[in-house]
């Protein structure tokens, strides 16, 4: 409390950043943050409420007026304008209504349109404004109007100048350091036409799939995108702060699905909901412990003739367990980036196969000794060096092979993929080392 207090003190109000408090409100207990929040300046807490965790939301807006929060959201951008309203009417449809409802009908209409779009499409994620000038306007013009909007803060983020026609089509992108380098007293059309090419955009259609977009983020290092719809009419553009957020959430999602939990259910303080969505992956789990277990069952004689065995047996199933999930998290994180082409998928299969092979040989040498020299016996050496190899092959391949078969069905590669990896690789890992046990030492 006494350093949100401090940093409050320190700062002009233009200056308070919301991610900056939003940090220090994270740090308070509840009794502490509803205190916090009556302090904070109002006209920031909608951008607050959006830099911290949805749990925080319901408290937020119980200590706010709904035309403190209607004021607060006139001063964000549209995607976020419209990001906010969707959050408030999750926890509190009525108040959201009464919210839209203050709001001027230039806002409702953006955030209405916004909402139109699918969440996985681009339109969900675009801002309306765009800095625009047409091929008739000259240079120094477009910068005095810029000058203007700035001032008035009517605009922010603006590195990029989208040039259209009179049908608003859109036809260049400028950076503003090109602009700058132009003649300001001729028109954008005179000073482009001495190198079309170069101010050819790379944009984003409407109904694209937002992964899409953030590839070509990524591709072509951008800072902006345009968005427009199939007739190539300009409707809003998407920022790479943006695109950090959804590569970021992806991020969690895979790491979440990778460990069999779902991230909105862990979000949610709801403690049933986030208990059965981790019990159902518990229970598919408990499913293909049996289907092991089953496994084991039938070399029941073999083990009670070497005890061995039961000894040295969950060496094989970890170090197999172990070496899929390091193939399995390589091949899901290359899928998500985009780094494994279709036709690749031989070549990536080949490569985590030779490395689990490599290793398989070296700790199956390792491994062989030290169970010759524990238990006195070659043999069993032998066994468990060969079951090594066996399992740390299959490792490798099965960890690089479904990530790649779940992509090729259009499931996410991360679903499931644990669950069946450490299911193919205890089965593999017991019937190889007790088979061979039978063959060998019986």
């Amino acid at each position: 409390m006494k350093k949100l207090h401090k940093y409050l003190k320190e700062h002009h109000q233009e200056d308070l950043h919301p991610s900056e408090i939003a940090k220090l409100l994270k740090d308070l207990n509840h009794k502490n943050f509803a205190k916090a929040i009556q302090t904070i300046p109002k006209a920031l807490i909608a951008d607050i409420a959006l830099e911290l965790p949805d749990r925080y939301l319901e408290d937020i807006v119980n200590a706010c007026t709904v035309k403190e929060l209607a004021h607060s959201v006139t001063r964000l951008e549209s995607d976020d304008q419209t990001d906010f309203i969707q959050e408030l009417e999750e926890i509190d449809s009525q108040r959201a209504k009464e919210v839209f409802a203050i709001l001027d009908k230039e806002d409702q209409k953006d955030i209405l349109h916004l909402k139109q779009y699918q969440e996985d499409e681009a339109g969900a994620y675009m801002q309306v404004e765009v800095y625009t000038a047409t091929l008739n306007h000259t240079v120094q013009d477009i910068i005095k109007k810029f000058v203007t909007l700035r001032k008035k803060n009517e605009l922010e983020n603006v590195n990029y100048l989208f040039v259209t026609d009179s049908n608003h089509i859109l036809r260049y992108g400028i950076g503003l350091e090109d602009l700058l380098i132009f003649n300001f007293h001729t028109t954008l059309e005179e000073n482009i036409n001495e190198n079309p090419e170069k101010y050819k955009p790379i944009v984003g259609y409407v109904n694209d799939d937002i992964d899409t977009v953030v590839q070509k983020f990524q591709e072509y290092d951008l800072s902006s995108m345009p968005i427009v719809d199939s007739k190539g009419i300009l409707l809003g553009r998407i920022t790479s702060d943006d695109i950090y957020d959804i590569i970021d959430d992806r991020a969690t999602d895979q790491m979440f699905n990778l460990a069999g939990v779902d991230d909105n259910a862990e979000e949610d303080d709801n403690i049933f909901k986030a208990g059965k969505a981790r019990a159902i992956w518990l229970m598919v789990n408990l499913l293909t412990a049996i289907m092991a277990s089953l496994v084991i069952s039938m070399f029941e004689e073999t083990l009670q003739t070497f005890v061995a065995l039961a000894i040295l047996m969950p060496i094989v199933a970890s170090m197999g367990g172990n070496a899929g999930t390091q193939s399995l998290t390589v091949v899901v994180r290359q899928l998500a980036l985009g780094d494994i082409a279709k036709h690749d998928a031989f070549r990536t299969i080949r490569k985590e196969v030779i490395l689990s092979l490599v290793n398989g040989l070296f700790f199956a040498i390792i491994m062989g000794i030290i169970a010759s020299l524990w238990f006195d016996t070659w043999l069993l050496g032998v066994v468990i060096a060969l079951s090594m190899v066996i399992n740390l092959l299959s490792a490798g391949f099965f960890g690089s092979m479904v990530p790649l078969l779940l992509k090729r069905m259009d499931v996410d590669p991360a679903i499931g993929s644990t669950v069946i990896l450490t299911t193919v690789t205890d089965i593999v890992g017991f019937v190889s080392f007790l088979g061979l046990s039978t063959l060998i030492l019986l």
